[in-house]
Parts: C-alpha cells; structure tokens; sequence
C-alpha cells in the first residue's frame, strides 16, 4: 500500500534495535526520512546503514539518554536541524525491570518512569511546535501489559497505563492542534529483549527453548510470536493519512491476547 510518507521526516527513538530498528526501516521503505535516537550510537550507526542500503532517504543518527531532561530538546533540534521539518513522532525507547516486586527499590520505579514515561512525555514537548506547524503524529509504542496487572511486571505495567492515559490526553489536545497521537500496545514480540525472557525462563524452569515458547504462547493464548516488522508496518499506516480519522486509538498488535475491552 502507497502511504504517502515519501519526503516526510520521522524521529524515532529507540531504534537502534528491535522493535525501534522495525519501525525506521519500514517508514524508510515508505520515503520517509529518519532521525534514529538511542544511547548506542554504533547500533545507531549500524541501523541508519542498512536503511541506506534499503531505501533512497535520509537518514540522521542522534546518540542521547532519554532520562536526561535536556535529552529531548537536543535530539528534536538534531533532527530539525538535518531535515528542516519534523512530520512523525514514534516514542518507542524505554525497558522496565522485571521482577518480585518487593524485591523492587523506589530507583528502579524512577528508573523505570525517568527513561519510558517522562522521556515519551519530553518528547512529545519538544517536538509538538513541529508537529503543529507540518500537521503531523505521534506514535507511541506501549505494551499490553497494560493491559491487565502482572505480579513480575508492577514497574512496567504502571509506566505503561501511565502512558496510555497520556496519549489520550495528547490526542485530546491534538484536536484543535491538528496533531495526531495514537498508542500501539506490541504482545509477545520476537526481539533481544524478548530471547533474554526466554533465556531466564529456561534456566528458572529447567526447559527447552521450544518448551519455553511454547508456556509463553500458551499463558498468552496464541498460536505464535510476532515480528518486528509486524509493529513497523502499524506504525507507518498510523503515521499515514490513510490513517488522518484514527485518534487517540489504542491498538493492540498482539496476536489475540488481549480479550478485554
């Protein structure tokens, strides 16, 4: 399907692997020039090359911490400054410490928050003038572990209702801005983080990998784990016109495990 992204500016964050690399890669297929933000600047590097190789855009890396407040200002400006626009706005870094929650310290919930939500939250503060102005979105890549409580998941379930709640606050505002902001909530997904669940499931439970596969699809109730690519191409039909009524829409790309309404 045509989008219409082509000249259009996209910042991602997060991409310098996984899902974040997914969503660059098929915004580039679609024309859209990127601006790839993430603390390792090698990945960066390394992500920003095969898009090159892949597409005809325009690619920008920008190495940055997005628990540091001043972090979000820099990375927009990098983009502004490379592009002189900024259409799309994909907020996707950030990982939360699972574990017994009373295990948990108050820093790893400000840890958790510091990188996830405020960093969505800054972002989406410094890139709104642009947005504004070019009538641009926001895509915000959330998890369904919002979705219902986990008792290993307290810090990243909390961060991620959190989130959920400010994109519908966002979208609001976006109304009369004439800024788009929507949510995706991934499922079990095939990526680095998601081999590393794997791994500490087969050394606590003593299983195979396929073993362990299989617990996790069936605890999910579905028949597979998806791809990165997969949350890509959501990703670009939301920051797409095709998409120009869909706002403030939380969609979970999860394969059926979410059943509540």
């Amino acid at each position: 399907m045509e989008l219409g992204l082509h000249g259009k500016v996209a910042l991602v964050t997060g991409a310098n692997r996984g899902i974040g690399a997914a969503i660059a890669m098929e915004l580039a297929r679609e024309g859209a020039h990127l601006c790839l933000v993430a603390r390792d600047l090698t990945k960066l590097n390394e992500v920003a090359a095969a898009i090159r190789d892949t597409a005809n855009v325009r690619t920008t890396v920008h190495a940055a911490d997005l628990r540091e407040p001043e972090a979000a200002e820099a990375a927009v400006r990098t983009a502004t400054d490379a592009f002189g626009r900024l259409d799309i706005l994909v907020n996707n870094a950030g990982a939360t410490k699972r574990a017994d929650f009373f295990t948990l310290t108050d820093e790893d919930f400000q840890d958790g928050f510091a990188l996830k939500f405020h960093g969505y939250v800054r972002m989406t503060r410094a890139a709104w003038p642009h947005l504004r102005a070019f009538n641009g979105n926001i895509v915000n890549i959330v998890g369904i572990g919002s979705r219902a409580g986990s008792a290993e998941f307290t810090i990243g379930g909390s961060v991620n209702v959190a989130i959920l709640n400010f994109t519908k606050a966002m979208a609001d505002i976006g109304v009369k801005d004439g800024v788009r902001v929507n949510a995706i909530n991934p499922g079990l997904i095939e990526t680095e983080r998601f081999v590393r669940t794997v791994e500490r499931n087969m050394r606590e439970r003593s299983l195979s990998r396929e073993q362990v596969i299989e617990f996790l699809l069936s605890r999910s109730g579905t028949t597979r784990v998806g791809q990165p690519e997969e949350i890509g191409a959501m990703t670009a039909f939301l920051a797409s016109d095709k998409a120009a009524f869909i706002q403030g829409a939380i969609i979970d790309v999860d394969g059926g495990a979410t059943r509540s309404l």
